[in-house]
């Protein structure tokens, strides 16, 4: 029962929770994101090379049909897939470095904490107790 109960106090950490919730809005991001670069951005782009941007590849040894009349033994570089997740990564990073820029931008300044007053120097003192005994 000891182990159940150390996992719980690890799982319900701050720390801990504040990973997960950021992890799961972030993979929610990131489908925005791929939705906004597979929806808007790879049609546009796709306009300048009059195809599907996602289906652009440079083919290294051309298939052939089969029965069904798919291509098979095709070998190819997708490229045009590669550089729609480049596209996304620059997008989902962009992003957080706004997000953090804003965070940091938030948080308080720390100012330094002003120095304790300093008490008399060994010389002050003597001199002190050098007074009070003329008297």
């Amino acid at each position: 029962m000891g182990f159940l109960k150390e996992f719980k106090e690890f799982a319900m950490k701050g720390n801990l929770v504040d990973i997960a919730v950021g992890f799961v809005m972030g993979a929610a991001f990131k489908e925005v994101v791929s939705s906004f670069t597979g929806g808007i951005v790879s049609p546009l782009i796709g306009l300048l090379f009059n195809s599907n941007f996602n289906d652009l590849k440079y083919v290294i040894t051309e298939g052939t049909p089969n029965d069904a009349g798919e291509i098979v033994g095709e070998i190819a570089v997708l490229y045009g897939a590669f550089l729609t997740n480049v596209i996304d990564f620059i997008i989902v990073a962009f992003v957080m470095f706004l997000v953090v820029k804003g965070v940091n931008k938030m948080k308080k300044k720390e100012e330094p904490a002003p120095e304790p007053p300093k008490g008399p120097t060994q010389e002050e003192l003597l001199a002190e107790i050098r007074d009070l005994l003329k008297k």
